[in-house]
């Protein structure tokens, strides 16, 4: 699955084939762009990647919502097993760090403002 082949497919169609909406995509896309741009400093150096950022992105949603492997999704995009690794890890980091898609901390959702006094069993 490359961007060329699904990026005209209906929202619905598009979500069922990634997982996200086509907008959310374009949001992903745009975190990882700001990401790149921010740690690339300097020029860029060695051989330029053949894969735009839009199939980068499919690739990890790929191996995180289908659990295909590695080596399966270097054979559907020509590339090696360790290349799609090293793209997964890096496309999970510009995510991770993006501050619009950080998720609140586990002590956030422990607290809770409701105290429970009664407790109810049920033996049947």
């Amino acid at each position: 699955m490359i961007w060329k082949e699904i990026k005209n497919l209906k929202p619905t169609d598009f979500k069922r084939l990634t997982g996200v909406t086509p907008i959310i995509f374009l949001h992903l896309v745009e975190a990882v762009n700001d990401y790149e741009a921010k740690t690339r400093k300097r020029g860029r150096t060695g051989r330029k990647s053949h894969l735009i950022t839009e199939d980068k992105l499919l690739m990890t949603l790929m191996y995180l919502r289908e659990y295909r492997t590695m080596f399966h999704i270097g054979v559907a995009y020509g590339l090696s097993e360790s290349n799609v690794c090293r793209t997964i890890k890096f496309i999970e980091q510009a995510l991770i760090s993006h501050p619009s898609l950080h998720l609140p901390g586990k002590r956030v959702l422990t607290e809770s403002e409701h105290l429970f006094e009664v407790i109810l069993i049920d033996v049947a």
